[in-house]
């Protein structure tokens, strides 16, 4: 059962891409990019959502906000159901629920300025008109750390770490709850990345918003996640708190992840868990574990059970059978 206070919860979400093929265009398979993903989002915390790249994380983030429809399961968004709502009722939730995307500059159109880009929402959802817009607008760019003055320029007049700051702010407009950060520093520079993360957390003290960030590079995850969701190929692998994840993981596909984090200490010694082989396909995932192919760890049992997601510790879970292998 989902706590008082949970603001998003996911059941058994997926979502399949169809393969079609021949001249008819026929249905052959499908490409499972999300198969079966479940979590829950407490009000002004902060899920972490990490994995390779074609794990399906973001594919997740936006079949949440329906920018993808979904095959299958169920969200709840303060109760209501987000995939059952009507077109109308959808546009109303929508201001509730906003992205920012990992594209600094793609995610922004170049013919516009940023007083209508950040103001489009306000628009769009009869938020605020005229005057009331502009100064909206400017109040918004001078919390994301932006003058005011920057208002009539065009995206391509600003840096990478400014222009996050323009989607931050868009995001920002129309006062949501919920926001999916897809890999929103992953296209900036380390010292970047740093600004944009405090300004993140800064956000989320002042007006109690809610995140699922999601993305690849586990240090940032570990600066500003509380909770953290482990994604291979589809599913989720590994759920804990950020500090017993860190500490102790579970999954051997997570300690691979965490192993691969650069130490700052030449002299610390630090042993790597190199996995062997490549990602399969989300269009044919082995049998059993989806894991076990790579896995340093896999039995016979691996290769023929699905192996669910399952507690092994106070909010500790893993999809994994030996997990007592791993110290």
């Amino acid at each position: 059962m989902p706590e008082k206070d949970t603001l998003l919860e996911v059941k058994d979400l997926k979502t399949h891409f169809p393969i079609r093929k021949g001249v008819l265009n026929r249905t052959v398979g499908y490409v499972k990019a999300v198969d079966g993903v479940s979590f829950s989002i407490r009000q002004g915390s902060t899920l972490g959502l990490v994995g390779e790249s074609g794990c399906g994380k973001t594919t997740v983030g936006r079949t949440l906000l329906r920018l993808i429809p979904a095959s299958d399961g169920k969200v709840f968004f303060e109760g209501q159901d987000v995939l059952g709502l009507a077109a109308s009722r959808m546009k109303h939730l929508r201001r509730q629920m906003q992205i920012m995307f990992q594209d600094p500059y793609g995610s922004l159109n170049p013919r516009m300025t940023v007083r209508d880009i950040v103001g489009e929402g306000l628009t769009v959802h009869r938020v605020a008109r005229g005057r009331q817009r502009s100064l909206r607008v400017n109040e918004i760019l001078e919390q994301v750390g932006l003058s005011a003055r920057y208002a009539e320029r065009f995206p391509h007049e600003f840096s990478g770490g400014q222009r996050q700051r323009i989607g931050i702010a868009r995001a920002l407009a129309v006062n949501p709850k919920f926001i999916v950060c897809d890999e929103p520093v992953s296209a900036l520079d380390v010292s970047i990345q740093s600004q944009i993360i405090n300004l993140l957390q800064d956000l989320q003290e002042k007006l109690g918003l809610t995140y699922l960030f999601i993305a690849h590079d586990l240090a940032v995850v570990e600066h500003i996640s509380e909770y953290v969701a482990v994604m291979y190929l589809g599913r989720i692998v590994e759920y804990a708190r950020r500090d017993d994840l860190y500490l102790r993981p579970l999954h051997p596909y997570t300690r691979a992840l965490l192993s691969a984090i650069p130490q700052p200490n030449p002299e610390k010694k630090h042993s790597r868990m190199v996995l062997k082989g490549e990602v399969p396909s989300p269009a044919n995932p082995p049998a059993g574990c989806h894991f076990h192919p790579r896995c340093p760890w896999a039995e016979e049992r691996c290769k023929t059970e699905d192996q669910k997601l399952e507690g092994k510790a106070d909010q500790h879970c893993a999809a994994c059978w030996k997990t007592d292998k791993i110290v």
